[in-house]
């Protein structure tokens, strides 16, 4: 699907009937403050520089003044190829682990699922398994006339209201200015640099990256290209960027490897990027999109770029207070909000939509989601393989999709669960001899479902179910019975899985997964010993709950699979509850009351119930509640950003808005630190992009949630107004355009913590029930 069809079905998908109930919203029509980030230097390091993207193709530029590198990524691009790591003979040893686990020798399973319970090969340490990777570097080298070198009014900005960055200075008398975008509408790059006195631009233009490439010139265009690594005997992905320029005054010549520009005024240059990934053709692609490209006047490109563009972004409007930190740059706003958030109201809105432009900007029907890096890397081996991680990770990157009103970029995701299910039924029958399909804690671009290759992590089969948690959302929000009917088989192979290996637990006679883990965490036994393979972890618990219920409401709506349906209720009967309460008054994590290895861990999977399931509410289960709230408590406000943010989420469900204020004051902790971090240490670098550190997006997207269930819920049955406003936003705002389950738009206003206005879309007439200052009324939707 191209970029014109994309939004051209984003547009007619986001059609609907506005529908307003209670009184009129006047506040939410106001303008929000300017959405940038802008900062009076170069970027130095690569988290300062500014992500752009069209769902496809990023670009970083760094704005240097005298060298400029700008970062390339293309979505698609991978090494490694599809495998198959599984262990045929891996299912034979359930019994004996299982009979070890009901003795509690876990230690002793552990040690054999050590050698047999993992992935063949070298797993995600190596190729096939592969990494997502930089497509290259555009470097810009600068001469300048003149004896002054130092640049005077450096002014560097990215606006999230046109997907359009910039950067200005003068030298020498001479005012510089370019601009950079990736195109929303030709699939194609562009960095303008002009002058304001002619002839002063003199640019060496070139291509690189770190390993398995060339670059050349044919006729005055310039290539970079190259092939990946496979790890098998089939080729590795192909991959291919296309420099052209064109020129206001002065003379463009072609060396071997590069364009030379001498004595312009303007200069525009055109960039177009792809891989072989589902596209053979895309060499001749990439020539004909900087052909089309090339033959329309640029203001009319980017026009027709901020156009499409905004289809997406300005769905939704946002103000949390006012603010004069917009004056400040990003590095020393951030600071300021560091010593005193209340001076900046502004910026969690301005976090909260740069989360939106993350995911249009990294994300496009048709294509992939965004990985760990959502589109953006500069490295060739990037952290943690810059895959998709299936035990919170990916799932993070979209739990902001629905609420901030962009569903259809649910869609990709989708998609790429889609294509686990056949290699999920092969390892579902190699470990497990179970029916269904199965996806453990890492996958590719590949269909990679096997589990780890060391047990104590990677056996944790949460991953599957965990995302169809994510696909069910996109129903739940939409009531979209085509997407439903589409989707099924995914949701009832994820629950045939774990419905077919459950056994029964000979203490408690409930139906428990066996062998299992709670993600990437361990515990000490009685013995001394330490492991993390056991019985029946909450989460699992959790998630075959959820799924179970789901999947039967699916059947009832679809009106199908009435006997899986009565199968999947009879099962439900014997599933352990949400969560157990420990003799310390903390949910357990596990079946056990296990002395934890690590209390601070930053893994708190045992809180699903609260978030993302909803099976665990303050109006519901007030007792497990209270247990969750303890458990948050020993496990401490810090952690790597991901881990913050979804603290502050939990935070958020459970109503305590200062709270989760508090983890957000956290998650935007200023930070320049790039280590590979499992502890405490995380914030937001100056790009605003999320510290791990390394960077990860997940805390972005994470942290956007949260701002959206402090403001908006409506998991509990009822669309719930400022469920967890904190104080320092109470004393006035606005919001318009968030969704709510049930395909209801909602827009409010307030003013001293309560509602003062709103109004709700719906493209049908329907009753909803409304929680509106306290009280819950029912409300009929009108079409008009």
């Amino acid at each position: 699907m191209n970029v014109q069809q994309f939004f051209s079905g984003s547009l007619r998908w986001f059609a609907g009937v506005v529908v307003f109930l209670g009184l009129s919203v006047t506040a939410v029509a106001q303008q929000q403050a300017p959405l940038r980030l802008w900062y009076t230097q170069p970027a130095e390091v690569w988290e300062e520089t500014l992500p752009l993207g069209n769902g496809r193709l990023g670009m970083m530029p760094d704005g240097g003044v005298h060298t400029e590198k700008i970062v390339l990524n293309d979505i698609t691009l991978w090494s490694g190829a599809p495998q198959d790591a599984n262990n045929y003979d891996a299912y034979k040893l359930l019994p004996q682990i299982r009979q070890l686990l009901a003795e509690g020798r876990n230690n002793e399973a552990q040690a054999i699922m050590d050698k047999s319970f993992v992935c063949t090969g070298k797993g995600s340490a190596d190729v096939p398994f592969g990494c997502y990777q930089v497509l290259g570097t555009l470097n810009l080298q600068f001469d300048y006339k003149g004896a002054d070198t130092t640049a005077k009014r450096y002014e560097r900005e990215l606006s999230l209201q046109t997907a359009v960055a910039a950067a200005t200075f003068q030298l020498n008398g001479i005012t510089y200015k370019r601009e950079y975008f990736t195109s929303f509408a030709d699939d194609a790059g562009f960095v303008r640099l002009s002058a304001s006195k002619p002839g002063q631009l003199n640019i060496r233009v070139s291509m690189d990256r770190p390993e398995n490439f060339a670059t050349k010139t044919t006729g005055k265009e310039l290539q970079l290209y190259g092939q990946l690594k496979s790890g098998t005997d089939t080729p590795g992905m192909r991959y291919m960027a296309r420099v052209q320029a064109k020129l206001t005054g002065g003379t463009l010549t072609a060396e071997k490897d590069a364009l030379v520009i001498k004595d312009a005024t303007e200069v525009i240059l055109y960039l177009s990027m792809g891989t072989d990934f589902r596209n053979p053709g895309f060499e001749q692609q990439t020539k004909q999109v900087l052909a089309a490209a090339m033959q329309k006047p640029y203001v009319a490109q980017q026009q027709q770029h901020i156009t499409n563009y905004q289809r997406l972004f300005n769905r939704v409007n946002m103000q949390l207070g006012t603010s004069h930190a917009e004056q400040l740059p990003m590095d020393k706003r951030l600071a300021a909000f560091r010593s005193d958030p209340a001076s900046d109201d502004a910026l969690p809105a301005l976090f909260f939509q740069f989360g939106r432009y993350l995911t249009i900007s990294s994300t496009r029907v048709g294509l992939l989601p965004p990985n760990l890096q959502g589109l953006w890397a500069n490295q060739v081996q990037t952290p943690w393989n810059g895959d998709y991680h299936l035990d919170v990770n990916v799932q993070m990157n979209h739990w902001p999709v629905q609420v901030s009103n962009l569903p259809e970029l649910d869609l990709p995701l989708a998609d790429l669960v889609k294509g686990l299910v056949k290699p999920g039924e092969r390892t579902a029958k190699a470990y497990y001899n179970a029916e269904g399909w199965v996806a453990h804690v890492i996958t590719n671009v590949w269909g990679f479902t096997e589990p780890g290759e060391s047990a104590s992590w990677g056996i944790t089969k949460s991953g599957s179910g965990w995302m169809c948690s994510n696909l069910w959302d996109h129903y739940a929000f939409t009531n979209d019975k085509k997407y439903l009917q589409d989707i099924y088989p995914v949701l009832k192979g994820a629950a045939q899985f774990y419905s077919s290996m459950l056994v029964t637990d000979n203490k408690t006679g409930w139906l428990v997964t066996s062998p299992s883990s709670s993600p990437e965490n361990w515990f000490y036994l009685p013995n001394g010993k330490s492991a993390s393979i056991c019985v029946g972890p909450t989460i699992d618990n959790q998630i075959v709950r959820e799924l179970f219920t789901n999947v039967i409401t699916a059947t009832k709506d679809l009106g199908i699979d009435a006997d899986f349906r009565k199968k999947l209720e009879a099962q439900l009967q014997h599933v352990p509850p949400p969560g157990r309460i420990a003799s310390d008054g903390r949910l357990m994590e596990w079946m056990e009351e296990y002395k934890e290895a690590e209390p601070q861990h930053r893994h708190i999977s045992h809180l699903y119930g609260i978030f993302p399931a909803g099976l665990i509410t303050p109006e519901t289960t007030p007792d497990l509640a209270e247990a969750c709230k303890k458990t948050l408590e020993v496990r401490g406000d810090d952690g790597p950003s991901w881990s913050i943010a979804y603290k502050l989420l939990f935070w958020a469900r459970l109503h305590d808005g200062n709270r989760a204020f508090k983890l957000f004051k956290e998650l935007m902790k200023p930070t320049l630190k790039t280590n590979m971090n499992y502890g405490a240490g995380g914030g937001v670098y100056p790009n605003l992009l999320s510290a791990g550190p390394p960077f990860q997006i997940d805390g972005n997207f994470g942290g956007e949630t949260g701002i959206a269930e402090m403001l908006l819920q409506s998991h509990a049955g009822f669309i719930d107004l400022l469920p967890a406003i904190p104080d320092q936003w109470k004393s006035a705002g606005s919001v318009s355009g968030l969704k709510a389950r049930g395909n209801c738009t909602v827009s409010m206003a307030w003013k001293n913590g309560k509602i003062t206005s709103y109004k709700i879309a719906s493209p049908q007439p329907r009753t909803v029930k409304v929680r509106i200052n306290g009280a819950i009324k029912q409300i009929m939707t009108a079409k008009l």
